[in-house]
Parts: C-alpha cells; sequence; structure tokens
C-alpha cells in the first residue's frame, strides 16, 4: 500500500496488518512513547469502522470465558476480532498479570484475532489510560469487532461506556449478596445482561433480583422467539416496539440472558442481543444521541489529559514550591491550587 510522505513507520506496518507492527503500535501507546501521538494521528482517520463491545461486571462471573466464547462465535461468522483485556496491575513489574489472556490462548495461532493485555496502573472504573487508543489501533488493523473486557471491579466500573457501543454486564450466581451486584451504578451501564454459569443453584434468584432491579426504571424485553432459550423476560405481555429490541418510542430496553460459557451454551442469545443492540445504536435517533455522547465523553477526557500534562510541565518548579508550602503548613491546598491555575492561565 502506497502511504503519504511522513506516515508514522508504524502506522505503515498496522495499516499493512503486520501483527507485529500492531502489537508495537499497543505498546507505544502503553507506555506513551517519545512520538506516540504523531502515530495516533495517522491512525485516526483509519479508524470507526469497528463494533466496540464492552464486557463487565464482578469478579468471578466469568467474562473472560465468556469473552472467549464470543470471539469464536464472531469468528465463524468470518469477522476479524480484537481483544484488549485489562488485567490487574502486577505489585512487582507494574505490568498486567495476564489471567485474561491465558483463558483466550486457543485464538493466539488465529491471524485474524488479536489480543492485548494492559495492566490497570492504578486507574478506576474498570479500564486503564490507554486502553481507548489501543481500541483505536485494533480498529485501525482491521478488526470488525473489538472486544474490551475490564478488570472486573465491581459496581464503580462505568468508563467502559465511555468506550462501548454496547455493554455487556456480566454477572453470577453464588457470588455473595446478589443484591450488591445489582446497585445502580453498574446496573445503568448495561445494554445486555448474562447471567452465567446459570446452571448453578441460585442463577434463578439472579435473574429475579435482575428484574427487581430492572423494573424499577425498565422495562424488559420479551425475547424474540429465536432466543426464548437463552433470555429471560418479564413481560407480562409483548412490549409494543417498531423493531425488534426497539420499544415504540425510540428506547432500548434491556433483556437478561441465561448462558454457561464454559459448555458454549446460551452464547448465541447473548451474541443476538448484542447485534440487536447494534442496530438501535446506529438506526435510532436515541441510539445516535448516545454516539454522540461518547465522543463528547471521550474527547473531554483526553482534553482533560492534555492540560494536566502540560500544567504539570510548564509549573514543575511551582508545584515543587507549593508542595513543601503546604507540608510545613505555610500555606493552604486550595489557595496553593488556585494560585497554580492562574499562573498557567498567564503562561
Amino acid at each position: 500500500m502506497n502511504y503519504p510522505t511522513g506516515v508514522h513507520p508504524i502506522a505503515r506496518k498496522v495499516l499493512d496488518r503486520d501483527p507485529r507492527g500492531v502489537a508495537r503500535a499497543c505498546r507505544f501507546v502503553d507506555d506513551r512513547l517519545d512520538g506516540y501521538v504523531d502515530l495516533m494521528k495517522d491512525l485516526f482517520p483509519h479508524t470507526g469502522k469497528a463494533w466496540i463491545v464492552g464486557v463487565t461486571g464482578n469478579p468471578g462471573a466469568g467474562k473472560s470465558t465468556l469473552t472467549d466464547r464470543l470471539v469464536e462465535l464472531w469468528r465463524k461468522e468470518g469477522r476479524r476480532v480484537g481483544v484488549v483485556a485489562v488485567d490487574p496491575t502486577s505489585p512487582f513489574s507494574g505490568g498486567a498479570i495476564l489471567g485474561d489472556r491465558i483463558r483466550m490462548q486457543r485464538h493466539f495461532e488465529d491471524p485474524d484475532v488479536f489480543i492485548r493485555s494492559l495492566a490497570t496502573r492504578g486507574a478506576l472504573g474498570g479500564l486503564s489510560r490507554s486502553a481507548v487508543d489501543v481500541v483505536r489501533v485494533l480498529d485501525a488493523w482491521g478488526a470488525d469487532v473489538v472486544i474490551v473486557e475490564t478488570v472486573g471491579v465491581g459496581q464503580d466500573e462505568l468508563e467502559i461506556t465511555r468506550s462501548a457501543h454496547s455493554t455487556l454486564v456480566v454477572v453470577a450466581p453464588g457470588l455473595g449478596d446478589d443484591i450488591q451486584a445489582a446497585k445502580a451504578g453498574i446496573m445503568e451501564i448495561a445494554d445486555v445482561f448474562a447471567v452465567n454459569k446459570a446452571d448453578r443453584e441460585g442463577a434463578d434468584a439472579t435473574v429475579r433480583d435482575l428484574e427487581l432491579m430492572i423494573a424499577l426504571g425498565r422495562k424488559i424485553l420479551e425475547p424474540p422467539p429465536s432466543t426464548k432459550a437463552d433470555c429471560h423476560s418479564m413481560a407480562a405481555a409483548p412490549v409494543r416496539r417498531d423493531v425488534a429490541g426497539h420499544e415504540a418510542d425510540g428506547s432500548w430496553t434491556t433483556p437478561i440472558c441465561r448462558c454457561v460459557a464454559t459448555h458454549n451454551d446460551g452464547v448465541d442469545g447473548v451474541g443476538k442481543w448484542l447485534e440487536e443492540h447494534r442496530r438501535w445504536a446506529s438506526q435510532s435517533s436515541a441510539g445516535m444521541k448516545r454516539h454522540g455522547q461518547r465522543v463528547r465523553d471521550q474527547f473531554e477526557t483526553e482534553m482533560r489529559d492534555a492540560l494536566v500534562e502540560a500544567a504539570l510541565r510548564a509549573l514543575r518548579p511551582q508545584i515543587d514550591a507549593a508542595v513543601a508550602d503546604v507540608s510545613a503548613r505555610k500555606a493552604d491546598p486550595y489557595s496553593a491550587c488556585e494560585a497554580l491555575v492562574e499562573a498557567f492561565r498567564r503562561s
């Protein structure tokens, strides 16, 4: 492929679908090496085609196993799949422990699957700081679907909504207080619920708990006939809708799907509902509005990071002096911060 003069050499390799080039690009953006911004500038015009699916939920719910099965499902359909697996940070090396990646090792020899593990590096919300850029690298590589599996931190794992077009929340019976897994934070981000390990005792209770929480503010779709065996509905009568997955007012209603990922049972139902959500997101006015908000959230986050980095570089001596004054109690931190912000504005 012919590229304009000045295109980053690693960007050329990514666009040529060279797996080593993709790996180098992911390392560049994850480590924030010199030149990574230029790399992302060259890749960005080639992004925007991949469907980004977030997989989140409580630790032990089976997110990695279900992700592995979804990769298998979409590969059978001929799709190129990228996976960004966010793992806990190693206390020794600072890198990812690679637990998620180990569970997906059967896909390693498939040239149309690229799996990248990232460490959280102290980031809250279930994603690492560089996850969005790594997703863009895989998008530019030519992935049809990019799965982002979060670290599994629990109820505050909301950052995935700023990165994913569709968010799958995985829960499982027997993880303790079922209502604890169904609190507002993680409930409100779900586009599809998967009750994994549904062959275990307590699965019905888990479904009922989810139904109870959703019924406080949402209706639940009666599943279409093709997925009734895999998904559960508490609707007493069919919900009026103009397209499967859409209510008449254009809003999305959240289905609950039962599955046993280790046996590949019910995974196709999860995949079908994710596809329904993808259609809703791309065809409805509510879905397009959500897309616009997602782009705004991403941009504001990147703008905030850029401003913080610029301020830290420009004000390093003043920051050191302010820290010393606050430590010696010669100044309060609020006044010191205000003075630093004003100094940055004048610079």
